[in-house]
């Protein structure tokens, strides 16, 4: 996720967050881990605080946190960087960019055995064997509105795109996660027919921002009937904020998934360190920070959610095969582009 952030309302633009900074000086005699991941990760109100401190606590180490712009960006850097990247571990990758980040070869094997056992994802990707990536958590794209000031909900993507009187904002897949799941969406419910729908989805769309925040601020001000997040993102406000009206639109046909992965690069000097934390992702202190602070699902077993979070279970995922993706994911970028331009 891209995700459900404490300050919402105030959109910044920062140079990339790096989470160790107000922190004393490395000691000499620890080792540093260097994360790349996004930025809300790695914000105050992220996951990353009370994991780099959980792990520290065990590992001996200084855990830096490096947030990119988003999932997107992460895998921009460590291509420009090539062997000569900072970073150790990434973080924040989603099943749609796994191949394509294998293929740089800049990625090591994480070693870890018996992985699949301790997990516990959806049907569509329940069978985890891969030997690069680490699944830390899990959700649903999906269209969020107020249930006090939208009272003809669609019931389904059929009935979205149909729609005379909706608006919505949703975000560019050229520079946000959210966006891209969105066109393996339509591309999952509709094959070739897809740039045909988003024509027809186009006028209801008021506006495509470039990233999450951007997007979900314009909805909370009023902007927008509905906007693209999560199934997860009503949780936010019934924990965060004790508002009840806020909930998604739940689709006949299924809703796209996301699995955010986590993997060591080759050029890393702290490898066995790497495959400590990549294994501490899945531990039960780590995972049950990842629901009130990513807002988003654990991905391993065992973990209780919150009072206010939804059944997991809870719609049925879409997912298509990470090769496919990567294969046609440039062509498809460009069928949007021009399905959205006429």
């Amino acid at each position: 996720m891209l995700k459900i952030l404490n300050k919402l309302r105030v959109l910044t633009f920062v140079i990339p967050t790096i989470l160790s900074l107000s922190y004393p000086a490395l000691s000499a005699d620890k080792p540093e881990l260097t994360v790349y991941t996004y930025d809300s990760f790695a914000s105050d109100w992220g996951p990353g605080p009370q994991i780099k401190n959980a792990f520290e606590a065990q590992c001996e180490c200084v855990l830096t946190f490096v947030g990119l712009d988003s999932s997107l960006g992460i895998l921009g850097r460590i291509r420009l960087e090539g062997q000569n990247s900072m970073a150790d571990v990434i973080l924040g990758l989603d099943t749609s960019q796994m191949t394509v980040a294998r293929n740089t070869e800049l990625l090591h094997p994480h070693g870890l055995n018996d992985m699949s056992d301790r997990l516990a994802l959806p049907e569509t990707a329940s069978n985890w064997s891969d030997q690069h990536f680490v699944p830390f958590d899990w959700g649903f794209f999906a269209f969020v509105y107020d249930e006090k000031a939208l009272s003809s909900v669609p019931q389904s993507m059929a009935d979205l795109i149909r729609a005379d009187d909706v608006k919505i904002v949703v975000q560019d897949p050229r520079t946000s996660t959210p966006g891209f799941g969105l066109m393996l969406w339509l591309k999952s419910l509709y094959g070739d027919d897809a740039p045909a729908q988003w024509q027809a989805l186009a006028p209801k769309i008021i506006t495509v921002t470039k990233g999450w925040s951007e997007a979900y601020g314009l909805f909370l001000d009023g902007e927008a009937d509905m906007v693209l997040s999560y199934t997860t993102s009503p949780a936010y406000h019934r924990i965060a904020e004790g508002q009840t009206q806020y909930n998604y639109a739940s689709f006949a046909e299924g809703h796209y998934m996301q699995v955010e992965v986590a993997a060591m690069l080759k050029s890393t000097d702290q490898p066995e360190l790497a495959q400590s934390f990549l294994a501490f992702l899945l531990s039960n202190e780590a995972q049950n920070i990842i629901p009130t602070t990513n807002w988003m699902y654990p991905a391993a077993a065992g973990i209780a959610l919150p009072d206010g979070f939804e059944d997991r279970a809870k719609p049925s995922g879409l997912l298509l095969a990470d090769d496919d993706i990567a294969n046609n994911q440039e062509a498809w970028l460009k069928e949007w582009v021009t399905a959205m331009s006429q």
